[in-house]
């Protein structure tokens, strides 16, 4: 019986031999790692300070990607308001240059000089389509340009002859041809005239 004390004895010291070197060998890794831990720290930190710095890149880029395609949005509506604006303040443009041959032989048919009742009654009857064209014409916008005694100006009148008149300063509409006309802001036909040099 001491014999089998000795030999659990001696079995009991060899375990616990082989195992204190185990047990040194798995702590040794585990301070190994724990010293390694803050590198492995300091390599995160760097990556999450990248993809931090990456996604707030992203992110301006998307904010101006958003405020240009906004400011592009605003300008299209803009743009569009001020054609609709222009188309409805214009609409009558192209009728109204339509009749401005019209009007003009209206003009030059009141100019003869009547000698019987009815080319009077006629002249008469031709004075009133004439007068309500025009009164047409200005509600939509229309006017005359006014020409004689007025400086040139190349924006509202196309001069097509020169004179020298002392009566007249230079520069100066002495005479209208044709009349010119402009709907609101805008030159529909410039006035042909003769100007004093």
């Amino acid at each position: 019986m001491a014999e089998e004390k000795n030999i659990v004895s001696e079995e009991h010291e060899t375990i616990e031999q082989t195992s204190n070197p185990v047990e040194d060998e798995m702590i040794e890794p585990v301070f190994a790692e724990s010293t390694e831990e803050p590198a492995s720290n300091e390599e995160g930190e760097d990556d999450k300070d990248a993809k931090i710095a990456e996604l707030e890149a992203k992110l301006e880029e998307a904010e101006n990607r958003y405020l240009r395609l906004q400011a592009d949005y605003d300008n299209s509506r803009r743009r569009a308001k001020l054609d609709l604006e222009a188309t409805q303040k214009y609409r009558a443009q192209s009728l109204i240059s339509d009749l401005l041959p019209a009007l003009d032989n209206f003009e030059r048919a009141m100019k003869i000089e009547a000698d019987s009742d009815q080319v009077k009654s006629l002249l008469h009857g031709m004075e009133m389509v004439y007068r309500n064209i025009s009164d047409a014409l200005q509600k939509e916008g229309a006017e005359v340009i006014e020409a004689v005694g007025k400086e040139f100006d190349p924006h509202l009148h196309q001069a097509v002859m020169q004179v020298e008149d002392a009566s007249y300063d230079s520069n100066i509409v002495v005479e209208e041809f044709q009349k010119g006309y402009k709907l609101k802001d805008r030159v529909i036909r410039p006035s042909m005239v003769k100007v004093n040099q």
